[in-house]
């Protein structure tokens, strides 16, 4: 919703993805995919449909592949991976089997039914809660309009889906833009975009932060507030666009332009040293990951290990990319480079609105309360055991720690572990090498495992804090919701009640505890963390060393008492303004 003020200026929030301060003019970009036309064929030109389709996805696979070379070439081969994944959905025997089947029985045009097909995969993709495997639905919808276009005229298919020809700068503004569309920006004519949708973990915006394109996302009903010509203001720190900005405005982003520059400069200085407080309390930062190739930007930001590796991308995509090999050679892959700080692997967290195709035949009533994490592999051997096998063969590459998501009481808990050592037996067996010492961790996401959090300790030898799924349960709010998400707050009294007693039971049990949610990259929050006693941060790669600058100023003592503090306060809204109290002594330039 955009903020209007008595300059008449118009503010419209969104979500900060790539950092960066530009102003231009405003160019709108329509929508991603053309929805072709639907006709009848005869049984004579089901073959010539199917060559065409064919033709079509091998002049898709060039154009990806050329893609992937140019993006090598301008932010690195860790980079232009993300093309890798294009090829693989564009192969996809799912959706080309599907497609075969549906040409060959209702003797229609193949892209209209290539077209349907996706759709429908899209549109389940897109009621996922998880962000993470709902912004994989962009992926999709790129490697599908260039098959489209690919099936379609040819001066059609030729068209290269670039913005040229409007001779001068501007700021791009869409309902979504595709890691191609992103990919294809020309820095000499966009200076930088913002869109309707996506997050922080969208490849889009993945790829804006590795060419350094300033970028807001989210921004709801945009389009239809700012026209082609309209004079804006991207603000890629605080994720706010500003139409028409006035004199006033445009001199305190001056100011704020360079303060920025003197800051990234001042914080790159931080990337090799070690995370500790001003009173030399060692905390580890990590980092968390989706796939492999993060883990050159993750190094590049000076993380200490990774604290989150997320599986789910195996089992959303090729059923080669789960099996036991191809997954032990990506969990290697990361070991080796993070080597000698830890990986920590979650085992997949499929579950309910976000299960792999065919795992479940009908859709559950309430799938955030029903089979999900742990729940699933528990009762699906067949996924569990080879990654639990993929895991330990990881580590005897260097160091690695396993994790289980959504683990609610004891007995889910032992069984995974047991679970764990029978596949350690296997490969004891088997000859294969591993490391029987593995760490083992449970996550702690629901109030009943925060509540249990003693019992678990005696099972393991770490938590990590799911803070996203534990405001989300905790305060029974739908965090994507927007009638409800002004509800979804961290720092709710429960809320911090529960990760307090978390770490609190963990150091009982000689254990340690991280927080591996959105918390732990919340620099208004950072003094909480430190005042826990939390012994681990794992954030994205964007906020590693602004969380350390924060930690860095901050004293355990000084953060102790502002717990004290707190624990007399009834609102979110209190402990907010406390914490902000000490934030802006402590590291203004962060949060402002």
């Amino acid at each position: 919703m955009p903020e209007n003020d008595s300059r008449g200026e118009r503010r419209f929030a969104g979500t900060a993805v790539s950092p960066g301060i530009v102003r231009g003019q405003v160019h709108l970009k329509g929508v991603l995919m053309d929805e072709p036309e639907s006709r009848r064929i005869s049984e004579n030109e089901v073959e010539p449909e199917k060559r065409r389709l064919k033709q079509a996805l091998l002049q898709t696979r060039g154009q990806i592949v050329e893609m992937r070379q140019k993006i090598e070439e301008a932010a690195g081969s860790e980079n232009a991976s993300i093309f890798d994944a294009h090829l693989l959905l564009l192969e996809d025997s799912t959706v080309l089997e599907e497609v075969t089947k549906l040409l060959e029985s209702e003797c229609r045009n193949v892209d209209r039914i290539y077209y349907e097909v996706i759709e429908r995969y899209l549109e389940s993709l897109r009621r996922i809660e998880d962000p993470y495997l709902r912004e994989r639905a962009i992926d999709i919808e790129d490697v599908a309009r260039r098959v489209l276009r690919n099936l379609g005229p040819g001066e059609y298919a030729d068209e290269e889906m670039v913005f040229e020809g409007l001779g001068e700068e501007f700021i791009l503004v869409a309902h979504d833009l595709t890691p191609s569309d992103t990919a294809s920006i020309d820095r000499n004519h966009v200076l930088g975009f913002a869109t309707e949708v996506g997050s922080m973990v969208s490849h889009t915006a993945i790829m804006a932060r590795s060419l350094n394109i300033p970028a807001v996302v989210g921004i709801h009903a945009l389009r239809s507030d700012v026209e082609t010509g309209d004079e804006i203001l991207l603000d890629g720190y605080n994720g706010l666009l500003i139409v028409r900005p006035n004199q006033e405005t445009l001199e305190e982003y001056e100011i704020l332009k360079a303060e920025k520059a003197i800051l990234l400069d001042d914080l790159q200085e931080l990337r090799d040293l070690e995370t500790e407080t001003a009173d030399g309390h060692q905390i580890t930062l990590s980092a968390n990951i989706e796939f492999a190739h993060e883990i050159s930007q993750v190094q590049k930001q000076g993380a200490e290990g990774v604290g989150l590796f997320r599986t789910e991308f195996f089992y959303a995509n090729e059923e080669s990319l789960r099996s036991e090999n191809a997954q032990t050679r990506q969990y290697v892959d990361v070991a080796v480079a993070v080597a000698p700080n830890a990986v920590i692997i979650r085992t997949v967290d499929l579950g309910g609105d976000k299960l792999m195709p065919g795992l479940l035949a009908e859709p559950e009533p309430n799938p955030f309360l029903g089979w999900r994490g742990i729940r699933v592999c528990l009762q699906e051997p067949d996924i569990f055991r080879p990654q639990l096998r993929s895991i330990l063969r990881a580590s005897a590459r260097g160091k690695v720690g396993v994790m289980f998501p959504f683990i609610c009481c004891v007995e889910e808990l032992r069984e995974a572990i047991a679970a764990l050592e029978e596949e350690k037996l296997n490969l004891r067996k088997a000859g294969e090498p591993f490391d029987d010492n593995i760490e083992v961790g449970a996550m702690i996401e629901i109030p009943s495992a925060a509540l249990m959090a003693d019992e678990l300790a005696r099972e393991v030898d770490f938590f990590s804090i799911g803070t996203n799924d534990l405001v989300q349960y905790t305060l029974a709010v739908d965090r994507v919701n927007d009638r409800v998400s002004d509800l979804f707050r961290s720092a709710n009294p429960a809320v911090l009640k529960l990760i307090k007693q978390v770490v609190e039971a963990a150091h009982r049990n000689g254990i340690w505890a991280g927080i591996c949610g959105e918390m732990a990259g919340d620099l208004l929050m950072t003094p909480l963390m430190v005042g826990f006693g939390v012994d681990e941060l794992s954030v994205g790669a964007s906020q590693l060393l602004s969380v350390r600058r924060a930690i860095s100023r901050l004293k355990v003592s000084e953060c102790q008492n502002l717990v004290k503090e707190i624990s007399g306060l009834s609102s979110a809204v209190e402990i907010e303004e406390c914490c902000r109290t000490l934030v802006m002594e402590k590291y203004p330039e962060l949060i402002t």
